[in-house]
């Protein structure tokens, strides 16, 4: 069945909202759990359609998942065969964690290579490589990937931070024979929050200069984790807040992940209050415009583009938006000009003139961010906005419009 969200525009946001785990972290960490015999406990795993994929790939190989709310049991003592499907991993990219653990645990792997993407191609070869450099051996048949061998620790120099094609390394080198050293590694908080979750379990990872350096160990075992709140959905609802100018309180947030963002939304005229127990976003006035360039962690990140394009259309002068990590990540472009702003984009830059209004319209989302983005167009928009395809944003956000809801949004899901 399809939804959309009805939006009802023009009501700031005011009140307390909890920050749910991060989806990117939880993904991570359930594959990691192939790792080990026995029964890992994980806390705070966000309900979203992307981790429901993970699980149903890790119950193909053969764990035993038990979901109680927010808390994962997962058992993954007997594997069935250490493969996953085409028909699993074409429903969520990130499915392709699943091929370290399992060449870690298992030596050896059958993995459909992932598909296309709606913002522009996102290649493996980092993550084969890595592989390859461990010792292990790499075929492709029939779309699958086919590995074989022990890891061996090395030194491997990633050619870009892929944050996947670091989490599997690293979930592949724990278990190697030796000592490795992943160069130009991500350090994303999922990233960071993966290896303290490997550490627990009984791995040797130190961060050292920006890298990681891995001493291997025999073995790993079940332990029971808490997942780091989503700093994505903390700057999804620092903006939201700001561009329906209101006043929100960030449960569990931590400003020490949104350090860029913060900086922005600040130059932008919004006043952010830290504290240990979240993050206070007050806003009043139109944003000023600013200048905003996406870049791999600590810089400004890709997946929160959209939302701040969103949040520019109103500003007060024109901004520029450079976006350097996907090619194509304009899907929200259109559809923003639907509701009115001026945007106009030349090659990966946007240019935005500010508007004073936006308008209610029908728009679309194509992939998780986008969808965000509409939903924070439609919360400051004058009328009734409806978005569609609504499962884009199921996949990133756990019940966003509750969560606004109770923050005064008028906002509902609706069969479309």
């Amino acid at each position: 069945m399809m939804y959309k969200f009805v939006i009802e525009g023009g009501y700031p946001l005011k009140g307390e909202v909890k920050i749910s785990g991060s989806k990117n972290s939880a993904l991570a960490i359930i594959a990691a759990t192939l790792l080990t015999e026995g029964t890992s406990v994980i806390h705070n795993v966000p309900q979203l359609r992307d981790v429901e994929a993970m699980v149903s790939v890790l119950e193909y190989i053969g764990a035993k998942i038990s979901i109680e709310k927010n808390t994962l049991f997962i058992d993954a003592t007997y594997l069935n065969k250490p493969e996953a499907s085409y028909e699993l991993v074409r429903k969520m990219r990130a499915s392709i964690l699943v091929a370290g653990p399992l060449i870690a645990r298992c030596e050896e792997a059958k993995v459909a290579r992932p598909g296309g993407c709606a913002i522009g191609p996102r290649p493996i070869d980092e993550h084969l490589n890595g592989f390859r450099a461990l010792g292990i051996d790499i075929n492709e048949r029939h779309g699958y990937i086919i590995a074989k061998g022990k890891p061996i620790g090395t030194d491997i120099n990633l050619s870009e931070r892929s944050v996947t094609a670091t989490e599997n390394v690293l979930m592949l080198s724990v278990l190697a024979e030796g000592e490795t050293r992943i160069i130009n590694s991500a350090s994303e908080p999922h990233v960071i929050d993966l290896a303290n979750f490997l550490n627990k379990m009984g791995a040797r990872i130190e961060r050292i200069d920006g890298n990681f350096l891995i001493h291997g160990v025999k073995r790993l075992h079940p332990v029971e984790y808490t997942v780091i709140p989503d700093y994505l959905e903390t700057g999804t609802f620092m903006i939201a807040t700001s561009i329906t100018s209101g006043q929100v309180f960030l449960q569990g947030a931590i400003a020490e992940h949104s350090t860029a963002e913060i900086v922005k939304l600040e130059e932008m005229g919004v006043r952010i209050k830290r504290d240990n127990n979240g993050i206070k976003v007050d806003s009043s006035n139109r944003p000023c415009a600013c200048m905003i360039k996406t870049a791999p962690y600590p810089g400004f990140p890709t997946d929160l583009q959209p939302q701040m394009c969103s949040l520019l259309s109103l500003s007060t002068d024109t901004s520029i938006v450079e976006e350097t990590m996907y090619e194509d990540r304009f899907n929200h472009i259109a559809e923003l000009q639907r509701m009115g702003a001026d945007i106009k984009v030349d090659g990966r830059i946007i240019v935005i003139n500010g508007v004073k209004k936006l308008d209610s319209a029908d728009v679309m989302a194509s992939d998780i961010r986008c969808g965000a983005a509409l939903v924070l167009a439609g919360l400051a928009a004058e009328g009734r906005t409806h978005v569609l395809r609504v499962y884009h944003i199921d996949r990133g956000y756990e019940k966003i419009e509750n969560k606004l809801s109770k923050l005064g949004a008028v906002i509902t899901r609706e069969q479309s």
